[in-house]
């Protein structure tokens, strides 16, 4: 591999691997939460849509409770232990197991409970891992080109998701003969898609492990780090009064984070409920999608860098509603198909471009911290997502009305954002 380049702290080996790290863990809640094993629990777990979404919603939401009340005690005692790849390896294993245990999630409502606990746990797992992950971009990428490396980890892990949908769809779901004596009568074709997002999750993995480099700074213990970074963040959120638009990007990303975080869980479930697709219908769907985000997240890594990460948000949101209101009013499927790739466009610039604003904005030595509070900003209403689909669903006896309060949050995030100060490209806002 090429040595590093002037500007650019880890050289492109470690650039690559650290954008790897999405391509190996986009798969998992791809496969399990929104496209695949989101519909099989519905139709062959529990063997009702509306029951089954209701179910999905409440395990969803408690799992991202968990994340919005730790992530920030983890980010703040991470910031004083040290290394950050320990934490990412910890809570990638954890969703990993998770994982592997839907594998005994068999078409019988006796497994309801296994299969909700287990896909709160990957949810978990993923979250917290990612909170040292996106802390370590500001060490990888120079400042003038943060928004195109953390738009192409996004689009790599897009990709990964479209490769590992594709080995779903063609190796196992619609196989005529399933490999390794898969038995559909007990749906193994379809939980075995769980053991392939897990091992596709240790295999890319490692590259970060291995060429990242990571925090040198001489770890604290433990108990001395969590009473130091406790310390440090009752402070830090006692001062973000005086720290305006780091305080108003929070909320604002807190609420539109949450509109795509709901979209995510729910979408495969609305695709095979008000519009009967089926499982191999679902995952072409899901590889379509992931081609336009994938395509997005790209295509707009350049114009983050252009114009900045809070023009290139305001743009993302304007698609998402847009787009949004067609899907949810079309009634073909052919419709549905065009609006719904066309919204996926919008997708991955807004995902991308927030972690750009908030490396932008936090001073280095409290970065793990402030991804810590940017993943509470992601979570901290991810109970009220769906929450209120579910309330939705079950009061209209309708998805289509769950699926619409979707908006609300995009809505009131794009209103928020208007008031966030573009923060400087070479440093953290004042």
């Amino acid at each position: 591999m090429s040595a590093p380049e002037a500007g650019q702290p880890g050289g492109r080996r470690a650039a690559m691997s650290w954008c790897l790290f999405d391509w190996a863990n986009s798969p998992l809640p791809t496969v399990i939460i929104t496209f695949v094993f989101s519909a099989y629990f519905a139709r062959g777990v529990v063997g009702d849509e509306v029951e089954g979404t209701v179910l999905w919603s409440r395990a969803l939401t408690i799992a991202g409770l968990a994340v919005a009340i730790l992530a920030p005690v983890l980010g703040a005692i991470a910031d004083r232990s040290g290394p950050k790849k320990p934490w990412i390896a910890g809570f990638s294993l954890l969703a990993i197991l998770a994982a592997g245990a839907l594998w005994y999630v068999h078409p019988d409502p006796g497994d309801t409970l296994l299969a909700l606990v287990a896909v709160g746990l990957v949810l978990i797992g993923t979250e917290f891992a990612n909170i040292f992950y996106n802390a370590m971009l500001g060490g990888i990428a120079p400042p003038g080109k943060l928004g195109r490396i953390g738009g192409w980890g996004w689009a790599l892990g897009y990709l990964g998701a479209i490769v590992c949908l594709l080995i779903a769809l063609l190796g196992f779901v619609q196989a005529e003969t399933p490999p390794f004596g898969l038995d559909k009568a007990e749906a193994e074709h379809v939980r075995a898609t769980a053991l392939l997002a897990a091992g596709w999750f240790v295999i890319f993995s490692l590259p970060l492990l291995l060429w990242v480099p990571d925090d040198e700074h001489t770890p604290a213990p433990l108990l001395q780090a969590a009473r130091e970074g406790l310390g440090t963040l009752w402070r830090t959120l006692c001062s973000l009064r005086h720290h305006r638009d780091i305080w108003i990007f929070l909320i604002a990303r807190m609420l539109y984070a949450d509109g795509l975080a709901t979209l995510f869980q729910f979408g495969g479930l609305y695709a095979a409920g008000t519009f009967g697709m089926s499982f191999a219908e679902i995952i072409q769907f899901g590889i379509a999608l992931n081609v336009t985000a994938g395509i997005g997240a790209f295509l707009f890594a350049w114009i983050d860098d252009w114009i900045g990460p809070k023009p290139t948000i305001a743009i993302s949101l304007v698609g998402l509603i847009g787009f949004g209101i067609a899907v949810l009013v079309v009634e073909e499927v052919a419709w549905f198909w065009i609006f719904a790739l066309a919204l996926g466009i919008f997708v991955g610039p807004s995902q991308a471009a927030s972690r750009t604003l908030l490396t932008q904005m936090a001073p280095e030595a409290a970065r793990a911290q402030m991804f810590g509070l940017y993943a509470l900003s992601g979570k901290a209403t991810s109970f009220l997502g769906p929450a209120l689909l579910g309330w939705a669903t079950v009061a209209f006896d309708s998805q289509r009305w769950g699926m619409a309060t979707i908006l609300l949050f995009w809505i009131a995030g794009l209103a928020l954002l208007a008031f966030v100060r573009p923060a400087s490209p070479h440093g953290p806002a004042a």
